[in-house]
């Protein structure tokens, strides 16, 4: 079992604590390792040691990791208890927009911010950005920085209450399609086949409003870690990773690694 993964809490110790300010917002940030930056967004409930270790994978490739603290404890393993606490927290602030489409959540705004720093402290052709769950869709609207140039979808969930929403402003996507296709960049997307939270409709109209460049895949469910108190197949590189050579799920996070190293 891989550092940090299980009950109990991920200290963090091999990681830079730092604050960010952007526009009157402070946010603690941890960072570790050398090399092009990459921002791997937390889903709900927070950092957890299952996110921490995604994070260290990445990290290990030869990649500076940036790990910003929107919700939660940093480092407190994931539970249901847990779960229903950070997403109340997300549903009552203002900077997620869970619930309405066409529209950008405001926090993206700091996150651009953060991708400016990464890329100025990193250097790099670019900075990747990761989103998972809850944030999934912002390593995507993040595109309107310039310096983000390597984005990847897990399971975008946003908005919660329409399955075909792409959680992005109508300016937002212009945008990004533009730079997609102007820049020849791509977008990853990942979910599971019978994820209910993100389901196949969603990377439809993602399809449907990036074209070719949005290249998403769906993971049967049997590819999912059995063995978690989440029975919806979800989390593809955290709580349902099979942290083991030749599973689907890290032959996919081999991928992602690939796709960082070819664009940044």
């Amino acid at each position: 079992m891989a550092k940090g993964v299980g009950e109990a809490w991920d200290r963090l110790e091999d990681f830079e604590k730092r604050s960010f300010s952007h526009d009157g917002v402070d946010r603690n940030v941890f960072a570790a390792g050398s090399g092009p930056g990459v921002i791997i967004i937390h889903e709900i409930p927070g950092i957890t040691p299952e996110v921490a270790r995604f994070a260290r994978m990445v990290r290990d490739a030869g990649f500076r990791v940036f790990l910003p603290s929107l919700l939660g404890a940093p480092g407190k393993p994931n539970s249901p208890n847990y779960l229903l606490q950070s997403s109340f927290r997300a549903c009552v602030a203002r900077e997620f927009v869970l619930f309405a489409d066409n529209r950008t959540s405001p926090i993206v705004d700091w996150l651009k911010a953060l991708a400016q720093r990464v890329k100025a402290e990193c250097g790099g052709r670019g900075v990747g950005a990761l989103g998972m769950c809850l944030t999934g869709n912002f390593a995507l609207a993040m595109m309107v920085e310039p310096a983000v140039t390597a984005p990847v979808l897990c399971q975008p969930s946003l908005p919660a209450n329409k399955p075909d929403g792409l959680g992005l402003s109508p300016q937002d996507v212009t945008a990004v399609r533009t730079r997609l296709e102007t820049e020849n960049l791509r977008a990853l997307g990942y979910r599971f086949e019978g994820d209910s939270l993100c389901r196949a409709a969603r990377f439809t109209a993602f399809s449907a409003a990036f074209g070719p460049r949005f290249q998403a895949q769906a993971l049967p469910d049997s590819a999912a870690k059995p063995d978690t108190f989440m029975r919806n197949p979800h989390s593809v590189v955290t709580t349902h990773l099979v942290d083991e050579r030749g599973s689907v799920t890290r032959e996919k996070v081999d991928e992602i690694i690939a796709f960082f190293r070819d664009a940044l």
